[in-house]
């Protein structure tokens, strides 16, 4: 779990600055107005079904069911522990759940990368920084999405595993952008050459033991 002692008001901006960067690099405008239910203080994923998204400059817009025309979910800054009800949370909220290409997860207490994150097959950019992920073999199983190109991870105990950036890069072979930052060709190749190297030498859990 991610200890978090910074004025709440200083992290609102910090978060809204750098969505507005990711924006712009990654073209967030293209996933529509998002569902934003970040700062909502829930601690569960259910707890977030009784809540309005927040207001933003581009209007969220309903279909007649009154579900939300949106392919992006902000459920960041808030206090979840597990996602066992996030496809209930997204089909709850969006008008075509099938299609959710945008998840802000970031700064949560998530400890684990749950299997459920693999069934959004249409997700294109995922934020899971400052959680209390600790194994980084669990990010492998996000390399069955076929369209993930950006994601965040830094901020969790898994960034100080040495392996870090090659294990994630070499996990997610689509992967353009890690933590705001662009993944290189150099990076890649290296990666690559890491997990030659690894798949010779492999013999212990890879945590942060």
């Amino acid at each position: 779990m991610i200890t978090r002692s910074v004025d709440s008001s200083l992290i609102h901006h910090d978060v809204t600055v750098l969505t507005q960067v990711s924006e712009s690099i990654t073209g967030g405008n293209m996933y529509g107005a998002p569902v934003d239910l970040s700062f909502k203080h829930v601690s569960s994923l259910s707890d977030a079904w009784t809540e309005e998204p927040s207001s933003s400059l581009r209007p969220l817009k309903r279909n007649s069911k009154m579900k939300y025309v949106s392919c992006s979910l902000r459920l960041n800054n808030n206090n979840i522990t597990d996602l066992h009800d996030l496809q209930r949370t997204v089909n709850h909220f969006l008008a075509e759940p099938s299609q959710l290409a945008w998840l802000d997860l970031s700064f949560n207490n998530i400890s684990h990368i749950d299997q459920v994150l693999c069934e959004l097959h249409e997700l294109r950019v995922l934020y899971l920084h400052g959680n209390g992920l600790f194994i980084l073999s669990e990010v492998d199983r996000l390399g069955v999405l076929p369209h993930l190109h950006t994601i965040t991870l830094h901020g969790n105990m898994i960034e100080t595993n040495k392996a870090y950036r090659n294990r994630v890069i070499s996990a997610l072979p689509r992967l353009k952008s890690m933590d705001f930052s662009a993944v290189t060709r150099q990076e890649r190749v290296m990666a690559n050459i890491w997990h030659q190297s690894n798949r010779r030498s492999r013999g212990g859990k890879e945590t942060l033991q």
